[in-house]
This record gives C-alpha cells, structure tokens and sequence, in this order.
C-alpha cells in the first residue's frame, strides 16, 4: 500500500515519522523485506534539529543547549549502540519472526488500519513494561543506565544509547508475533524510538492538553531528573496514558537535575557500557547467601541486604539546586581536534551504512575496530587523560595505515587526500605534544 516515491514527499514523510504523524495507508507493507530503514534515514533530521536546538536555546537563555565532550560522549554511544546492526540482523526482529513462523495464533491483514492502529499501541504497551523493568531490576537497569548517563538535556542525549539493551527488550514484543505481521511490527518498532527522539528537549516548555495523553518534553524531563521526586517516573514511549493508569506518571514541579544518582564521571564509551555491569559484578561476589546473590541481579539497582525490592527512598541523594556536571577544562584546540576528527569517522560510519552489503566482513570489522578504537581515544581526550596523546599517536597511525590498504576509501575523491594529510599532521602534532609532557615531567621530578 505505501508508495515508494522519493523527493520531495519522501522526505516530508520522513520528518513525519519523528513525530507518529504517519497514516497506515503511508506506512503499511506486505512484507518485511518492503519496509524502509527509518531510522538510518532519520539521521539528517536529527543533525538539522539538533542544530534547531541550539540556535533556538541561544535565542532564548543566551547559552548553547549542550557541552562539546558530553554531545561526542552521546554520539559515541549512540554509534556503538548502533554498530551490531551492521554485523547482524536486529535481534528484535529475529526473535519476532521466528515466532510468527512457527506459532502464530491467526493472522490480522498487513493493509488494516485496524491492525496498524492495535501495532501502535501494542508496541508502546511493551515498552512501558519493558522501560519500567528496566528500571527496576538491576542486570536490565545496566544496561539502561547508559542512557541516563548525561547530565544534560538536549537532543543529543536522545541518541545516548546502550550496546546491551537491545539484547533484553525483544521478549516484550513476543506476544504481538502471535497474531501481528511482521512487517506492521517493524514499522511501528522503527516509529517508537523516532518518536521519543524530540522529546528530549528543554526548549520545548509544555503542550497544552496534550500533555494528557502524549509522552512529551515536559513528562520526558522528569523521567531523566535525579530529583527524588523523579526517581521511577514517566516511562512511556509515545503514550503517557501507561504511566497514569498504572501510578508511575509525575508532572514537572522543581527544576530538574539530570542524569544519575551517584553519577559517572566519565565520557569515554567502552567505560559507560562495562563499568555498570562491573559493579553488578563485584557486588554479586561481595553479597553473602545465594538468595541475595539472585536479589542483586534480580532486584532493583538500590536494593541490599534488608531493604525493600527497589531499595530506601531516603537513600537518594539530596538535591541542592548546587550540582555542578562533570566539566573537565581542557584546551580550546583541544576541542576543536575532537570535533575534526569526530566529523571524520561520523562520514565513516554513515558512509558503511550506506555501503555495508557491498563490503566483505573482513572490511565491515577493520572500519567497526577503527571507529570503537576512535571513539574510544576521543573520550580520554575530553577527560585531558595524561596518555591520551600516546593512545590518539597510535589511533592515527592505524588509521593512516588502514587508509593507505584502501579499507578506508571516501566516495569524494577530495576527501582521500584530505584524510592523508589530517592524519600525518595529526601523528606529528601528538608526538611533540607528548615529548614535550614527558620533558616537563621529568624537570619536575628534577
């Protein structure tokens, strides 16, 4: 049913889908192979607002919405999050059919509104339940947690996403496979995530009646806050509804303060992903008596031995309204080389997007490890880490070298040679600065 023209409507369809303001006869396939990747196509759209977002936070308080190393620390886990889908089919979409094949209860029609309608508020039914227990036991809340990292609120916290999580929220959608095609679950799967992109936001105030029924900024920022007014609120997708029926919604009241209670402090992508699951680690192995064992993994992410299932209120941190983010000062060159560089291997992974069927595997791993290894050494340069330069030394050279076999070829020719040069003057510009570190160490040690 839905048309695969593009221009012009393509492209207002696409804005479109950010919002769910999509019609079932624009979005209905028969099969799953038919659907487009929405996402992948959304990315313009996420740069230019997020661009909107600065600007119209500018014209409004005077100040940027965002701070250079945490917008890279959340496009770096955003490309991480999304680098298995690369490698291999989406596991959501893998378990969903392999339930559809084999036990399917009946079958709703593909081109049904009817059926488009019961998806939608299928799929947002499963991720209330799915994001709240997240939240409250403590392996999923992980996993979960990466999200909630950030200590701003802006568009590019939407896109802070974790590696893991994927790996936990595909048995919510199972039930649907018993009677729901495929290909209506897809799109729809596609159109929840899209749909929470713009909600994370502080420039957007409050929605009038819509506030009623809609997740939106205003509900969004409280599921974000640390406030303990915050804590375990608001986990809705594109509905608020859930969350009213079933006594987690909390209107906006205090100014909200972001991110973790007992915050990370620390922009590089690997530690954000693993720390979590290391303290999980160490604290199952540090708990007596195999029940208490299974209450760490099992419980929520405040429980201990004597405490309630999700732990003590009054074990949440204060909030003074005094909180300063993790900030570290680093050199303004400092940034703009982060910047640079992440530009470079943003073009890289949009590039393999694009590109991905056409690339052997060998290829496909070589640009994966580059980018995590990139990634990686822009968060330690954020954090101004004592060897950052040394491992930024070895990064370029790698590059320069995987560049030079052809694994790294740009489709604009200008850009070939652009990389070249960046990367040569990059490796001599590390060497000198970590020399001259290293001979201003030793005078003082002197």
């Amino acid at each position: 049913m839905a048309s695969a023209a593009g221009g012009p409507w393509a492209a207002a369809l696409q804005l479109r889908a950010l919002f769910y303001a999509v019609l079932p006869r624009e979005s209905s396939f028969r099969t799953l192979r038919e659907v487009p990747n929405y996402v992948e196509k959304s990315i313009p759209f996420f740069v230019g607002f997020i661009v909107l977002e600065f600007a119209v936070s500018w014209i409004q308080k005077r100040k940027l919405s965002g701070r250079i190393n945490d917008g890279i620390s959340s496009l770096s886990l955003g490309i991480l999050s999304r680098l298995p889908d690369v490698l291999f089919r989406s596991l959501d979409l893998i378990s969903y059919v392999y339930v559809w094949d084999n036990y399917r209860l009946f079958e709703l029609h593909w081109h049904s509104p009817c059926t488009w309608y019961l998806t939608f508020l299928g799929v947002d039914f499963a991720y209330y339940w799915f994001h709240r227990i997240s939240h409250e036991v403590n392996i999923l809340w992980a996993a979960h947690q990466i999200h909630h990292s950030s200590e701003d609120y802006n568009l590019f916290t939407a896109l802070r996403q974790s590696v893991l999580q994927r790996y936990t929220s595909w048995m919510f959608n199972l039930p649907m496979a018993l009677f729901i095609p495929p290909s209506v679950f897809a799109v729809h799967l596609q159109f929840n995530l899209l749909y929470q992109f713009w909600i994370h936001t502080e420039v957007i105030t409050n929605l009038g009646p819509l506030e009623f029924i809609l997740n939106t900024p205003s509900h969004h920022r409280v599921h974000h806050g640390r406030n303990p007014y915050c804590i375990d609120k608001n986990y809705g997708g594109a509905l608020i509804i859930w969350d009213r029926i079933f006594g987690t919604f909390e209107a906006e009241d205090a100014k909200v303060v972001y991110g973790l209670t007992h915050p990370v402090n620390s922009f590089e992508p690997i530690l954000l992903q693993l720390r979590p699951l290391a303290h999980i680690w160490n604290m199952f192995w540090a708990t007596p008596g195999f029940c208490n064992k299974l209450s760490v993994l099992f419980k929520g992410p405040g429980w201990g031995p004597g405490k309630p299932r999700l732990g003590l209120p009054e074990e949440i941190p204060v909030i003074t309204g005094k909180e300063v983010p993790y900030n570290p000062s680093v050199p303004a060159y400092l940034n703009c080389y982060a910047v640079i560089h992440f530009a470079v291997i943003m073009d890289l992974y949009i590039d393999l997007l694009a590109t991905v069927t056409m690339l052997s595997q060998g290829t496909i791993l070589l640009r994966t490890g580059v980018m995590i290894l990139s990634l990686t050494s822009f968060g330690l340069l954020m954090e101004n880490r004592p060897k950052a330069g040394i491992l930024e030394i070895i990064r370029c050279l790698i590059f320069l070298g995987i560049y030079k076999l052809g694994y790294l070829r740009s489709e604009f020719s200008f850009l070939d040679y652009s990389y070249e040069v960046l990367f040569s003057l990059c490796i001599a510009f590390w060497v000198i600065q970590t020399l001259k570190r290293s001979t201003s160490c030793t005078d003082k040690h002197d």
